[in-house]
């Protein structure tokens, strides 16, 4: 039985109100300005030009923000700095941070768990630190899982993807929640946000929250993750949790809002198993919408996940990208792919019960 798709191929454009996108040459001309006087995507890198993570800051002063701090961890195997060390590792081998646990969001603390899934409370082999299954955790139970590790200081390392419906940013909302009830201390290693700190898309609206979307921001976000947890400290904080949280953002250096992740020099980790890519990420925003039609996949279990979104061929044919290709959308071409399964299975990640290709 064959899967009929289109695939999505731009340099950075809007179509069907969705982002979608890839890397390219072509992308200098297209990309916005960001109001700063640095231009777009052609302007925001080139050779011998790195942006300092929070994490390199951090290292660079000798965990100075950290000292006489009991500390907990809450990251992925995205917290490494420019020569791919992880924060925890790091944290352990310098004999300078009191570290005593790690939390571990969707996916894992070492990854390996899929969509939907998390690697559970266990010993880390290499730190011997306790880490903790957060992911999918209520404000209540970080509370839990904070006073039980005994942090008096939360550190937060991932690297997010600029969308609104991924957990990670939900994730530091609901631990920055409990660490202000609890009168702990919150930081927060910035990260450039990987497809720009431009904001487009729709508003979340209340009567709509939920896990992917706890409250009111913009579908493509355009902040880093330091940017929203000041976001969050200020706007949704005192009143959720009865005050802001004590919080430090160890901000990251040289980025533009003009640069995507390719401008960085930043190393690039799979945040998830399945954003291999920068120019996942880039389509990411606006091609997971089609997550939420039944008969529809976006290309997850194959090697271009959320670039091919398609369904059974009995459900489309030649003439759908034949109606997006008429659009003419600005920076965006539609190609027709085929593929023939594998094995089909349901999603996890998702109440859908499409099919996945593989």
């Amino acid at each position: 039985m064959h899967r009929r798709a289109f695939l999505a191929s731009t340099a950075a454009a809007s179509a069907l109100g969705a982002t979608v996108g890839t890397l390219g040459a072509a992308s200098a001309s297209a990309a916005p300005d960001d109001g700063a006087g640095n231009g777009g995507h052609g302007h925001g890198g080139g050779p011998g030009r790195r942006v300092r993570t929070g994490l390199d800051v951090l290292v660079d002063s000798r965990f100075a923000a950290l000292a006489g701090q009991t500390v907990g961890v809450l990251s992925n195997p995205t917290g490494v700095d420019a020569r791919y060390r992880h924060l925890v590792d790091l944290m352990h081998g310098s004999g300078r941070v009191r570290l005593t646990a790690a939390f571990g969001p969707e996916h894992g603390f070492r990854g390996s768990a899929q969509a939907g899934g998390s690697e559970g409370t266990g010993i880390d082999a290499r730190t011997g630190i306790t880490v903790y299954d957060a992911y999918g955790a209520s404000q209540a139970t970080w509370g839990e899982l904070i006073t039980e590790a005994g942090v008096d200081t939360v550190v937060f390392d991932i690297q997010d993807v600029g969308a609104r419906f991924y957990t990670y940013i939900w994730t530091l909302y609901d631990s920055m929640v409990a660490a202000a009830r609890l009168g702990r201390r919150y930081v927060v290693l910035d990260r450039p946000n990987p497809i720009g700190g431009r904001a487009y898309g729709p508003m979340m609206t209340t009567p709509f929250t939920s896990g992917v979307g706890k409250k009111e921001i913009v579908q493509q976000h355009g902040m880093t993750v330091g940017e929203l947890a000041r976001f969050y400290n200020g706007e949704f904080l005192p009143a959720e949790a009865g005050r802001p949280v004590e919080l430090e953002v160890i901000r990251c250096r040289g980025w533009r809002r003009g640069d995507f992740a390719a401008d960085t020099g930043v190393p690039w980790v799979l945040p998830s198993p399945n954003m291999p890519t920068p120019d996942t990420a880039l389509v990411y925003p606006g091609t997971c919408m089609f997550e939420g039609v039944a008969s529809m996949t976006e290309g997850r279990g194959t090697t271009r996940p959320f670039e091919l979104v398609g369904g059974l061929a009995t459900d489309f044919d030649y003439h759908l990208v034949d109606r997006l290709a008429a659009r003419d959308l600005p920076g965006v071409e539609f190609r027709e792919a085929s593929r023939r399964p594998r094995r089909v299975r349901s999603r996890t990640c998702s109440t859908s019960s499409a099919p996945e290709w593989r």
